[in-house]
């Protein structure tokens, strides 16, 4: 670190703003510090659950939901469908009763999200979408895929939805609100944090940090 290093005890405190999600400007406040040294803290806690992430996620055989979301400046008017001007794509494979993981794609296309799908979902598996284009074709690649076509006013068929993937989406947008004017290298950064904390939802994220980072 090429900013001020602190004890392993101040540490701990930030670690424990960090895991209540409080602002960098919160914690320097409640731990007097400077907010400067409190981000650059933040920013490698982040950096450590992305290569956590990257770490984690293997490639398995389950049943999954898979979606698209878009993060960012506000649609324009009259720009309609996936890709709309001002958006960043995001990317979700949702194992179903277990975790998420997103990461940000150039477009939606199918060449796009097959490698994706292919590197996370073995063969055999069972995966449920909307009724996006991109997915056409997973039946051919050895899976079970089964639709709900939401242009058709049509969200479950059975236990065919993608309820779970749209509740990250619904968390994640909630969560990342607050952050204004994100680079594209800083949102990376937030969006896994944001993956990494629904994930371990339920559990102790801070012991989770202390783990991670000492």
């Amino acid at each position: 670190m090429r900013y001020r290093r602190l004890s392993k005890y101040k540490i701990k405190q930030i670690i424990f703003c960090f895991s209540e999600d409080l602002t960098a400007s919160t914690t320097a406040k409640l731990l007097k510090l400077n907010r400067k040294t409190v981000n650059a803290y933040f920013n490698e806690f982040r950096e450590k659950i992305l290569l956590y992430s990257l770490e984690e996620h293997k490639k398995e055989l389950g049943e999954f939901e898979l979606d698209e979301s878009y993060f960012g400046a506000r649609r324009i008017r009259g720009k309609k469908g996936r890709g709309a001007a001002g958006k960043t794509p995001v990317f979700g494979v949702l194992k179903r009763n277990d975790k998420v993981f997103v990461t940000v794609v150039p477009n939606c296309s199918k060449e796009s999200l097959l490698p994706i799908i292919q590197g996370k979902i073995l063969e055999g598996s069972t995966i449920h979408t909307d009724g996006w284009k991109a997915y056409d074709g997973l039946i051919i690649n050895g899976y079970n895929h089964y639709r709900v076509f939401h242009h058709q006013n049509e969200f479950a068929r059975g236990k065919s939805h993608v309820n779970g993937i749209e509740s990250f989406w619904s968390f994640a947008k909630r969560r990342l609100a607050k952050f204004n004017g994100l680079t594209d290298e800083k949102f990376i950064l937030h969006l896994k944090e944001t993956e990494c904390r629904f994930n371990l939802r339920g559990e102790d994220f801070a012991s989770f940090m202390l783990k991670l980072f000492f």
